[in-house]
């Protein structure tokens, strides 16, 4: 029983099988020829593994400087990182957490299939790590890893995955272009409150992608080339501050500290290059291969796929809103110091994906002001929010990492608090959710046929 949960658990946690598989099936319901559906698997499989690679190298430049960071400012405190938190809650909470993703995804499927929201999430190992946040919660609030804990955590990760890709939709249109995917990752609600703030706020007409660069400085527009240079400069001043003996000893194993500092901002570059390439690859496969899936299974389904899917089509918003939001992050940092409570220190990794993302979705509806506005809205979500969720973790209030985005936190301090008056109200809780997604689509879908007709 144990080897096939840990099965089941190493296909779905893996994106590029996931997906591969999904994509397979699309080809296989439009009745492709075998070369064309294998090719597509493939394809997609490989894209996945791509992208992921990419965002590994991102994550491994990002790795220095953070402890850079931190030993330049002398601080010490709880670092923000599911993969960090996950890792030690797997060891408790394992075996729920794979059955409650199991439930979840059906519950995903049945929604998608029978309301209005069609987003099929496939990110996964974000729906991993929202499994392990529902079952600590629960099993936290007294709740035993039985057969109702399992069917009530499932029907809050699937009732919350499929409902948060909706929210994004209307931003992801105007990012894309177009309707065909939508966000599969745990900072939506960061990004759509990204979006709104950019809307209410900015100035759509003044995009980040028109800045204009002086003629001499024209090589800037190759994104290549000013991240590379962006990176290094900031590489290169915490190298300084932290001095040749801290890099030198603990993290470029002897080599010169200024060239390993260059060197990683080159890795960075070089990581969201690849992360480029893997999304260009997924496009061109995963959504032809999802109108098979549409047409048979969930009428007008969408992929809701992971946050750099978007990079591509806002590279300086990614990069103006991880600034703000790493400089609000520690600003935040420095205000939780003075005023003596636990101190959140700013997860590079988060504050690129999370505020790079949220950058894109307020430039998207407020131009360069909505993207300042929006990502700095987001990053003080993720860095107070933590200091909220940290008490309803049970035993995981202790350790030293905690989870990091809008998606885990504002859903996991809900339920938490929802808990604290009994099992009852948290059930009761879970279930109201649940009909309150349903009845909004239909609400919705009414809604529409209504101005259809008054149109006609």
């Amino acid at each position: 029983m144990q080897a096939t949960i840990n099965f089941i658990v190493s296909i779905v946690s893996t994106p590029a099988i996931l997906v591969a598989l999904i994509a397979m099936l699309g080809l296989a319901l439009q009745k492709k020829p075998g070369t064309k559906t294998l090719e597509g698997t493939i394809k997609t499989f490989v894209g996945f593994l791509v992208l992921t690679g990419g965002a590994g190298i991102i994550q491994g430049a990002l790795a220095p400087f953070a402890s850079m960071f931190k030993f330049a400012l002398h601080v010490q405190g709880v670092v923000p990182s599911n993969e960090a938190v996950v890792a030690i809650a797997l060891q408790q909470y394992g075996s729920t957490t794979a059955l409650i993703m199991f439930v979840g995804m059906v519950v995903n499927v049945l929604l998608a299939r029978f309301t209005k929201f069609k987003y099929i999430f496939l990110t996964g190992q974000a729906m991993l790590y929202v499994s392990c946040l529902t079952a600590v919660v629960l099993i936290s609030t007294g709740m035993k890893s039985g057969v109702g804990t399992i069917l009530l955590g499932g029907l809050f990760e699937g009732t919350l995955l499929t409902v948060t890709p909706a929210l994004c939709q209307p931003f992801m249109r105007k990012i894309t272009g177009g309707d065909s995917v939508a966000m599969g990752h745990t900072g939506n609600i960061g990004y759509a409150t990204a979006g709104l703030m950019g809307k209410w706020f900015g100035n759509a007409k003044k995009s980040t992608e028109d800045i204009k660069f002086p003629k001499g400085l024209s090589f800037l527009r190759d994104s290549t080339v000013s991240i590379t240079l962006v990176m290094a400069i900031v590489y290169l001043i915490l190298a300084l501050v932290s001095g040749p003996n801290f890099i030198e000893t603990k993290l470029s194993s002897g080599s010169n500290f200024l060239v390993y500092a260059i060197t990683q901002a080159g890795t960075f570059a070089a990581g969201f290059y690849v992360v480029l390439a893997g999304v260009r690859m997924i496009l061109g496969e995963i959504v032809p291969a999802f109108q098979g899936i549409a047409t048979k299974l969930v009428p007008n389904a969408k992929p809701a796929l992971d946050v750099p899917i978007i990079f591509p089509y806002a590279q300086n918003a990614l990069l103006i809103g991880f600034f703000v939001s790493f400089i609000v992050g520690t600003l935040s940092m420095f205000a939780m110091i003075a005023m003596g409570t636990t101190v959140i220190i700013p997860g590079v990794v988060g504050h690129f994906f999370c505020g790079g993302a949220a950058g894109i979705y307020g430039n998207a509806t407020g131009g360069r002001r909505g993207a300042i506005i929006g990502s700095t809205v987001n990053s003080l979500l993720i860095s107070w929010l933590p200091l909220l969720i940290l008490p309803v973790l049970g035993g995981l209030k202790l350790a030293a990492s905690t989870f990091a985005d809008t998606d885990y936190l504002i859903p996991g301090i809900l339920l938490g608090n929802l808990g604290s008056y009994g099992q009852v109200a948290i059930t009761g809780g879970i279930i109201a959710f649940t009909a309150i997604v349903i009845i909004w689509s239909f609400f919705l879908k009414e809604s529409k046929k209504k101005a259809v007709k008054d149109q006609g």
